[in-house]
């Protein structure tokens, strides 16, 4: 490499033309070819590389996929070095070629010596700074990343443990009324109810399936005068235990008139009330598994959401409907709505699948529609919108917290800004996302409206590679 390929380059200003001789005889010119390696991520950091000219894409192993984090194509631009002042130094990324050109390597104990040389003051700066920024980074990325986990986590649980509660105990409410069904039917065959000449049992399996349940639950007041009036009736006619039988059938919509024809299949005594008992045992028993198959059916539209949020089946790059990825965080963030906040979604019917980084788009929804939620403060409206335009697709979030200040829309995307308090949120502001949606997939983020009562966050993602709309 010639001293004077070096001498344009801001990193090196100040150097004399001695310091520059002697760092060209330390150093050698690689050529950069697009596709091919310079160096490996993990491998040891033994050479410093200096771009001169052409360009780098930096990449990384993310969800066992490839992805381009960066990328070197500015004059001056370094990578690598660190076993200059740690002996356990890797390369975060592979250097990819990515625009032929050249670049300068220097091996890292030649670096050392140069620094150590040039500027011992320096030197010992970097060493102090390398190890003390390493050591903060590395405890405040696992505890940040163990503060998210534990959060999502624990309100995951909450919204499993839901539906897998209400599973566990409508398992132990119909293995108790199937036993009382059983016996229904043995009283009521020791009553002589059933056998060859007897068609009051068919009579009476007629009159259940006649029964059909209100489309909506009664009111309490409804049901609870329902039940009355069924308990007197039952009571009148020497049925024991009455409120056992009245409940399930009021919850069915059964009335008094109802319970007028089947004692005038069984009669009163008790034959009527095992038959009662018996239909009201099958009424509760539907009810129950209903209940179960609502449960169960939460508990597997979870797993499909988190499955569909962290990308676990699919692979890095993929084309996706980004309305998937919205709702998906939406359940995610269920335990956060709360009953509070209402979710309107107002997506376009056109909208074309994109592809995308799937799983760290998922990130930017998270970020966005947690801030919303928080913004609300438990009580407000979160609308979602989708739109497609020539060439791009849109995604709003917007909510009706309480606005955001001219002080903060304006410092809103550096990074580790946040006004939340400590143990609030995922407390990374919105730099992650619009690192996301900008350098990862060349698109916009902006702060679209920010008054109290509306605040709309506007995504904007290039369709330059999108599956053909569906018909």
């Amino acid at each position: 490499m010639r001293v004077e390929d070096l001498r344009g380059l801001d990193l090196f200003a100040g150097l004399s033309d001695e310091q520059f001789a002697e760092l060209a005889a330390g150093d050698s010119e690689v050529r950069i070819e697009p596709g091919a390696e310079l160096f490996r991520e993990g491998d040891p950091a033994d050479f410093w590389w200096v771009l001169v000219e052409g360009a780098i894409d930096l990449v990384r192993q993310l969800g066992g996929e490839p992805s381009v984090v960066g990328r070197m194509d500015a004059p001056g631009r370094w990578a690598g070095g660190f076993r200059a002042w740690d002996e356990q130094g890797v390369y975060l990324a592979t250097g990819r070629g990515a625009v032929p050109g050249r670049v300068l390597r220097v091996p890292a104990d030649v670096l050392r010596a140069r620094v150590d040389s040039w500027f011992p003051f320096g030197s010992h700066l970097i060493r102090g700074v390398y190890g003390t920024a390493r050591s903060i980074e590395a405890t405040a990325r696992q505890r940040e990343s163990l503060a998210a986990l534990g959060t999502l986590a624990a309100g995951l649980a909450h919204e499993i443990n839901n539906p897998a509660a209400a599973a566990t105990r409508a398992v132990g409410d119909v293995t108790e009324t199937f036993q009382t069904v059983l016996a229904a039917v043995t009283r009521l065959a020791s009553g002589g109810l059933t056998g060859p000449t007897a068609d009051r049992f068919a009579e009476l399996d007629a009159l259940r399936a006649e029964i059909r349940p209100p489309a909506a639950p009664l009111s309490p007041l409804a049901a609870a005068d329902l039940e009355d009036d069924l308990s007197a009736w039952l009571a009148d006619h020497g049925v024991e235990d009455e409120w056992a039988i009245a409940a399930p059938l009021a919850a069915a919509g059964v009335g008094v008139a109802w319970c007028d024809r089947a004692a005038g299949v069984l009669g009163d005594g008790p034959v009527l009330q095992a038959g009662l008992q018996w239909v009201a045992g099958t009424l509760a028993t539907t009810s129950i598994l209903a209940e179960l198959g609502e449960a169960t059916r939460r508990i597997s539209g979870l797993v499909t959401a988190i499955t569909s949020y962290s990308q676990m089946d699919r692979g890095s790059l993929q084309l996706v409907d980004l309305t998937d990825g919205l709702d998906s965080t939406v359940a995610v963030l269920g335990h956060r709505l709360g009953t509070g906040v209402t979710v309107v979604r107002d997506y376009a019917p056109d909208m074309p699948r994109v592809q995308v980084h799937a799983g760290e788009l998922n990130q930017v929804w998270t970020n966005l529609i947690d801030n919303a939620i928080d913004a609300m403060n438990g009580t407000g409206t979160l609308t979602l919108t989708t739109r497609a335009e020539p060439g791009a697709v849109l995604v709003d979030v917007t909510d009706t917290g309480h606005g955001m200040s001219p002080e903060v829309a304006a410092r809103a995307f550096e990074a580790f800004f946040t006004t939340r308090d400590v143990g609030r949120g995922t407390g990374l502001g919105l730099d992650i996302a619009r690192r996301i949606v900008t350098e990862r997939h060349g698109g916009t983020i902006t702060i679209a409206a920010r008054r109290p009562g509306h605040t709309t966050l506007h995504v904007r993602l290039p369709t330059s590679r999108v599956e053909a709309r569906h018909s």
